[in-house]
């Protein structure tokens, strides 16, 4: 995600809101690759810390999977931040996402 203006608290940094739905996904696409042909993901928990500030060029939000299950599968992710010293982590998520079945099979 390329750092906008338009997606800013009153800070200047990325929104919480903003870098907490990219990782959402990230961990939410993590989950999917592990469920069964016409599955969808939902989210049901998650919990996030906020390393540092949403500074940087751009946001890379990645995901993973802990431990899966037929129904319930614990991810996590992490989203860094792109700055002129490297790259700084800024999130952590923990997420529980739930398999729903496709409803137009």
């Amino acid at each position: 995600l390329p750092f906008r203006d338009d997606l800013t608290q009153q800070h200047g940094y990325l929104h919480a809101a903003i870098m907490t739905a990219i990782v959402d996904s990230a961990c939410g696409y993590a989950a999917l690759t592990l469920m069964a042909p016409g599955t969808n993901v939902l989210s049901v928990e998650y919990k996030v810390n906020f390393l540092a500030p949403g500074a940087g060029r751009r946001f890379v939000a990645r995901g993973r999977v802990l431990k899966p299950g037929r129904t319930l599968t614990v991810t996590t992710g992490d989203v860094v931040a792109e700055t002129d010293a490297g790259w700084t982590p800024v999130v952590t998520m923990l997420a529980t996402m739930m398999a729903v079945p496709d409803r137009d099979r």
